[in-house]
């Protein structure tokens, strides 16, 4: 049994169904741990270094927009979480509340690829931490990174927040350590302060990249908040998950950019060992195994997502704990080719990866937070989301989907990326503004055709009646 009294070491039967109120435990409190933890790794450190190694930022120009890109976006992330103990269920099995229970495949689909895409990243860097730590071939290093964060969605839940509050601690003291010594002890090499050149495609990119970090959190943040009691409240949960992923993820990236100003030629491992010399294999150490939580927590998403589709098409499947575990192995397999075929050229291909990533999520994320605060309050009925047929949310929402599309398709020539630049990008010197674009095109517009279809419909019910 999932509740309070459960073993934090127990197994979590449940999957995607609704958590009963019996079952509900928690606190606020551990939504701030478990994203302040699961945010000082590796990856956010080559995100960071992304902004002075690839983009060629000053390092103040790469604070401040990792800074308004984190803020900016950890609010809409947190608001997805303040979802989770209200509705008791996934985030993306709630998605059928806007999609229908048919057209939300498109959507967990691409989340799913989006688990992949994150989980082969965080693999390289793993791989790259423990290769360096231990001596051990890089190839191998990152295969056994991977095979140990499989632990985190096959026991589930309760442990994958132990996991969370613990590195919280670990983590974070770690963080402590390794400014000390990059900035005190060692200090950064001669010129690096006064490096780099300010550009507004530079800038914009980096912020936007900060952003997309929050964001792509959204699809699975209430995941972590399912279990918690209704009472928890919206604000509690929505401030406690907001500062912990926004101070988790911007200390670390900020320490990133040091890296990346100091060390451009260098991966970030590395880079991380030089910058920290005296203490760099601890903090590579207990990054590199903060990987490991990271990737637990995007695996067992993942394998939720996936049972999503999996029951939306195969109703009578009832899936458990077993189910889990095949899938989140399944996962793990796809991400392990993507990561040994992209390790050579990580920094690039994961820039690239996370700015087309946005493109996908901002119609989404739009549609979802628009039709949860704005037209439902908060309100659904949950029995229709586990019907096969959609219940009163039907097969397919055409608004939604329509929406969502128009949403990609109004971003396109507002990317900048080095797969492709549109046309509007390209006249703005290679500022990329898609994100902002998407969201400020696609909320009103579904709010007022969402509106405009509830009026025709009650007025056609009307009309019956009458």
């Amino acid at each position: 049994m999932d509740g309070q009294n459960a073993s934090t070491l127990q197994v979590e039967s449940h999957t995607i169904e609704h958590i009963p109120v019996t079952e509900r435990h928690g606190t606020a409190r551990s939504l701030f741990t478990i994203w302040f933890g699961a945010n000082i790794m590796l990856l956010t450190v080559a995100t960071g270094a992304v902004a002075t190694a690839v983009y060629g930022l000053p390092i103040w120009a790469a604070v401040v927009a990792l800074a308004i890109g984190n803020l900016v976006g950890g609010v809409v992330m947190a608001l997805h979480a303040a979802q989770g103990p209200q509705m008791g269920v996934p985030q993306m099995l709630q998605t059928r509340a806007q999609f229908g229970s048919f057209g939300s495949l498109l959507v967990v689909i691409i989340v799913i690829a989006m688990y992949v895409g994150f989980f082969a990243s965080n693999m390289v860097l793993g791989g790259q931490a423990l290769a360096s730590v231990t001596g051990l071939p890089e190839t191998p290093s990152i295969v056994l990174m991977g095979a140990i964060s499989v632990l985190g969605p096959l026991l589930g839940y309760r442990f994958l927040h132990m996991l969370g509050g613990l590195m919280s601690v670990v983590a974070g003291g770690a963080l402590v350590i390794a400014f000390i010594w990059a900035l005190g002890v060692n200090g950064l090499p001669s010129g690096v302060a006064s490096s780099g050149s300010f550009s507004w495609m530079g800038f914009f990119g980096v912020l936007s990249l900060a952003a997309l970090w929050q964001i792509a959190y959204a699809p699975y943040v209430s995941d972590y908040s399912r279990y918690m009691p209704r009472d928890t409240g919206v604000r509690p949960a929505f401030w406690a998950t907001w500062s912990g992923a926004v101070f988790g993820s911007l200390l670390t990236m900020i320490l990133g950019v040091f890296v990346g100003a100091a060390f451009p030629e260098e991966d970030s491992v590395t880079g991380l060992g030089h910058l920290t010399s005296g203490v760099g294999a601890l903090v590579v150490a207990v990054f590199g195994l903060c990987i490991a939580v990271s990737n637990g927590m995007n695996l067992y998403c993942g394998a939720l997502s996936s049972i999503t589709v999996g029951q939306t098409v195969f109703p009578r499947w009832k899936p458990g704990a077993s189910a889990r575990t095949i899938i989140s192995i399944a996962l793990f397999a796809v991400a392990m080719v993507m990561a040994l075929a992209g390790k050579d050229n990580f920094l690039v291909n994961f820039t690239n990866f996370m700015l087309l990533l946005m493109c996908v999520l901002v119609p989404w994320t739009a549609v979802n937070l628009v039709d949860y605060y704005y037209l439902k309050h908060g309100k659904y009925d949950i029995k229709s989301l586990f019907e096969r047929d959609g219940g009163v949310y039907g097969r397919f929402n055409t608004v939604a989907i329509a929406c969502y599309v128009l949403g990609i398709l109004v971003q396109i020539p507002f990317l900048s990326t080095t797969i492709y630049t549109g046309p509007i990008a390209s006249r703005l010197g290679g500022v990329d503004i898609s994100w902002i674009v998407g969201l400020a095109v696609i909320c009103p517009l579904y709010y007022v055709l969402m509106k405009r279809t509830s009026t025709s419909a009650a007025s056609a019910v009307a009309v019956q009646e009458a």
